[in-house]
């Protein structure tokens, strides 16, 4: 019997479920296989009743009702079971076949599997995919990398089953070599973390420093859904400020404040070490959960740890309250301007690194729709990139340089108002911080030079001399002129 199956899917969890029923939607015949057989059963007897989607019994079979080239993709957990699904199917490929990772792979094991299975004659797409259950089913962002070869045999596939913007683009493109689409999908995890913190930390000054009720704060986000916040993220924030629990009370004020996480943020900030690129606010993000997690530190250190009353001034004056809504949200916007800039600085030093071409304005399209950052702003991203598509830092463009600019004065006043009354902005300061540095044409790291030649004769350069030239000193009299090796990390 001539093999029907356009594409397989090995993993029947939510995501593989409903990638499987987004492919069955445009015309694709998927075939689908669990380890767990009895799984596959239930998925054809229940949400799978009535399309066109084929059981495998067997890796072997799954296989077999493939047509020419094969595209297995799997939708497992990251990790050790990606290499051994790759194993069992290796025996059943013929070269040009496609193994196709949809999974929250680390962008290095990508590299790797994209090298391994080249020797073997076969081709491996490592591939982003964001936008959790519901982007799956109705349109997910993809971002695909790896094996250059194999991409026209699945593009239609992915740019059929994604997400749509205005104009019907779709939110899938080629992104670049080995691990460019993982990387690509880290960096948005990481970002993801960033737009989640300042949000987390614009309800913290509205709740504890405005007073807001979680019903009051459900209008805010509706009102700043409106305009250029206008997110997914921002749309959720809406919806679970207003859900009631069975008490009728805030159902977000009985969830305990200990935060989880999976690993793709950590993976940011390492790479971003590993390149000397500074995405601070990620970084941030990052360890706001970490601190979190210090639930019984934290109720102990209460106790004994005093600061300010976090009560704003304005907390009680209508006029004065509403304003300080709005610098918060212009706080929150302009913290926002900065994540996605150091995270497009990250994108830039890692494909100069490991020789990648990415399309910036490409990558923002992306991100457009389907994927759990998805909103206008990036909109304005695709904009900048379009106009000069060598634009070096996002800072530059005319239109974030305008935004900074009238946001500047509230962010200022909203941290400061943060900081004197102890309310928690760790973000959003740490945005102003590296604008305030990032602008500065002189840091004090001439005196930090200094003493790492003082006490380490690391050598420093002069500003009276051309760069390269490095000098040392014998600060005490006592070290001599034996200066250390010169090298940056």
């Amino acid at each position: 019997m001539e093999p029907t199956g356009d594409i397989a899917v090995i993993g029947l969890a939510v995501m593989g479920q409903n990638l499987i029923l987004n492919m069955n939607d445009h015309g694709f015949t998927v075939v689908a296989y669990n380890r767990t057989l009895d799984k596959v059963d239930r998925f054809l007897a229940n949400e799978a009743k009535g399309t066109k989607v084929i059981g495998a019994s067997s890796i072997e079979d799954m296989v077999s009702k493939l047509k020419r080239p094969r595209r297995v993709m799997l939708m497992v957990k990251a990790g050790e079971v990606v290499d051994q699904f790759i194993e069992q199917v290796i025996p059943y490929l013929e070269p040009g076949d496609i193994i196709i990772d949809g999974g929250n792979s680390l962008y290095n094991d990508s590299n790797r599997r994209t090298a391994y299975l080249r020797s073997k004659g076969l081709h491996y797409i490592g591939t982003g995919v964001s936008g959790g259950e519901e982007g799956a089913r109705k349109g997910p962002s993809i971002m695909p990398g790896g094996a250059k070869e194999a991409w026209p045999h699945v593009k239609n596939i992915f740019q059929s089953i994604s997400a749509k913007v205005e104009d019907g683009a779709p939110c899938c493109d080629w992104v670049g070599e080995d691990g460019a689409g993982h990387y690509v999908k880290m960096v948005h995890n990481g970002i993801e973390y960033g737009d989640m913190q300042l949000i987390c930390e614009a309800y913290n000054l509205m709740k504890n420093g405005l007073e807001l009720t979680a019903d009051e704060m459900h209008e805010v986000f509706s009102e700043w859904n409106k305009g250029d916040l206008d997110s997914y993220l921002i749309e959720i924030t809406r919806d679970i400020l207003g859900y009631k629990d069975e008490d009728g009370g805030a159902l977000v004020e009985k969830i305990l404040d200990t935060a989880g996480q999976k690993g793709t943020g950590k993976w940011t900030v390492i790479n971003s070490a590993d390149l000397g690129m500074p995405i601070t606010l990620i970084a941030e993000a990052v360890y706001s959960r970490c601190v979190s997690a210090l639930k019984d530190d934290r109720v102990r250190a209460r106790r004994k740890l005093k600061g300010p009353n976090p009560r704003l001034s304005v907390s009680k004056n209508d006029e004065k309250r509403a304003a300080f809504i709005a610098d918060i949200r212009d706080a929150l916007y302009a913290s926002k301007i900065i994540s996605y800039t150091q995270g497009y600085m990250l994108m830039r030093a890692a494909a100069a690194e490991y020789k990648w071409k990415l399309n910036y304005g490409g990558i923002a399209l992306m991100w457009r729709g389907g994927c759990i950052i998805r909103s206008r702003f990036l909109g304005k991203i695709k904009e900048a990139f379009d106009k000069k598509p060598k634009l070096a830092n996002l800072l530059l463009d005319d239109y974030f340089r305008g935004e900074i600019k009238r946001c500047q004065k509230a962010w200022r006043n909203v941290i400061s108002n943060a900081v004197k009354k102890g309310i928690p902005v760790p973000a959003m300061s740490t945005a102003l911080s590296f604008y305030d540095q990032y602008r500065s044409e002189v840091l004090p790291a001439n005196l930090l030079q200094a003493q790492r030649d003082y006490f380490g004769a690391h050598t420093y350069e002069r500003v009276d001399k051309p760069r390269g030239e490095f000098f040392h000193t014998n600060w005490t009299g006592r070290g001599g002129d034996v200066s250390s090796s010169t090298y940056n990390l």
